[in-house]
């Protein structure tokens, strides 16, 4: 949600939410689609070609091209917020056509980040009805939340900021894993559920903080 938050901040205020609610219903539709793919998806892990003595399969190559698109993203999105053009708040300095872009991009993230679930639940599947109700659920709670999670990103830049850095982190993981490097997922949820608390307890500090005041040159006060 908080990626998604992110692509649709790009767009003008009137169309976030519309974004975020078709975002939100293409991802839930793309991951229907997978899950009811079943043979499809199984030969994902069918070994394609060797690359360096590696066996490369349908499923490491999204994985690789995965985890290239999130640094790829992540790394300019990071460099816009820094370094890039301030846009009115209205938008209405964003490129033409971003709409379509942001929701071309939210689908290719929910596949990214589906793929290895939904090959695990294939692999699994006795009653597939039932993923499709928990996938239904899911996103429905997603549409619920997204806005609310939405505008506290908007507040929060370095929330912003941190999921960011999250997705580089997880771009890096994916490469592991298309390569049969796997990094253990505890490991990575860990480093992210450890740096949001940290920036939560920093932001309440800051919001509780006074705010700060020059002192005159004349005198002459101890730092508090």
């Amino acid at each position: 949600i908080i990626f998604i938050s992110i692509l649709v901040g790009r767009l003008p205020e009137h169309q976030r939410q519309r974004a975020r609610i078709q975002g939100l219903a293409l991802a839930m539709i793309t991951r229907i689609a997978l899950l009811l793919s079943l043979a499809w998806v199984m030969r994902l892990t069918t070994p394609f070609f060797t690359l360096l003595e590696q066996e490369i399969s349908g499923r490491d190559l999204i994985l690789l091209l995965g985890g290239l698109f999130l640094l790829y993203k992540s790394s300019q999105e990071i460099w816009e917020n820094l370094e890039g053009e301030v846009h009115d708040e209205d938008g209405a300095s964003k490129p033409a056509g971003s709409y379509v872009a942001v929701l071309g991009q939210i689908a290719i993230l929910d596949i990214i980040f589906s793929l290895d679930s939904v090959i695990t639940a294939v692999g699994m599947a006795k009653h597939i009805e039932v993923m499709v109700i928990a996938i239904v659920v899911a996103v429905g709670v997603m549409m619920f939340a997204a806005k609310a999670i939405g505008e506290f990103v908007e507040r929060h830049p370095s929330i912003k900021m941190l999921a960011l850095s999250f997705l580089t982190l997880v771009g890096v993981a994916l490469i592991g894993e298309g390569l049969d490097m796997h990094i253990p997922k505890g490991y990575i949820y860990f480093a992210m559920a450890f740096s949001v608390t940290v920036e939560l307890i920093n932001i309440r500090v800051r919001r509780r903080s006074r705010p700060v005041h020059l002192n005159k040159p004349s005198q002459v006060t101890q730092a508090d």
